[in-house]
C-alpha cells in the first residue's frame, strides 16, 4: 500500500511540476523579455544567416557544374565555417534553428516556444 501512495503522490508532484513549466513557458510567450525571439537584434541576425545560407545554396549549385574551381571550393568552405559559427551564437542567445538532430535544445524543450525561424 505504501508503494501505491507513494506513487500517486510522486504522480500528482510530476503533473504540478508539468503544469507550472507549462504556465511559465506561456507567461514567457505573453510577456518577451528583451533580446529574445522576434525583437529586431533576432530579425537581423536572422536575416544575416540567411544571406549565408542563400551564398552556399548558390556557391553548391555552381560547384556542381564546375568541380574543380578551387577558388570556390575555398569560398564555400569558408562561408560553411562562417554559418556554422553564427549558427552556434545564434542559439545559444535564442534557441534551435534546425529539427532532427541539428540543433540541440535546452530544457524545457524549446521548439514549442514561437515564433520559429520559418515564421518570422
Amino acid at each position: 500500500m505504501v508503494d501505491r501512495y507513494e506513487r500517486d503522490d510522486r504522480n500528482e508532484r510530476n503533473d504540478r511540476n508539468e503544469r507550472n513549466d507549462r504556465n511559465e513557458r506561456n507567461e514567457r510567450n505573453k510577456n518577451p523579455e528583451p533580446n529574445l525571439r522576434g525583437d529586431e537584434a533576432y530579425r537581423k541576425e536572422l536575416e544575416e544567416l540567411q544571406k549565408v545560407d542563400f551564398a552556399l545554396v548558390e556557391l553548391t549549385l555552381y560547384l556542381d557544374t564546375h568541380p574543380t574551381d578551387m577558388q570556390s571550393v575555398q569560398q564555400f568552405n569558408q562561408l560553411a565555417q562562417r554559418r556554422q559559427h553564427m549558427a552556434n551564437e545564434f542559439e545559444m542567445k535564442y534557441g534551435p534553428l534546425l529539427q532532427f538532430g541539428h540543433s540541440y535544445s535546452r530544457f524545457p524543450w524549446q521548439w514549442v516556444d514561437s515564433p520559429w525561424p520559418w515564421q518570422v
